[in-house]
């Protein structure tokens, strides 16, 4: 009994999860985070940002 609810628990949480990350109101939030790595290279931000607005632009 113990084991089903806690598994019901984790696929409960695993399906929230999931919906939060995959949200199209978090793409914004999370397309920041990628940059995150470059934040001490200018050079590499803005090659990054120019390949996002030719993406955006191509769609």
């Amino acid at each position: 009994m113990i084991r089903g609810l806690g598994t019901i628990v984790v696929m409960v949480a695993f399906i929230g999860l999931s919906l939060w990350v995959f949200s199209p109101r978090r793409k914004a939030e999370f397309d920041d985070a990628t940059l995150l790595p470059f934040a001490d290279d200018p050079e590499a931000i803005k090659q990054l940002e120019q390949a996002k607005t030719s993406r955006s632009r191509a769609q």
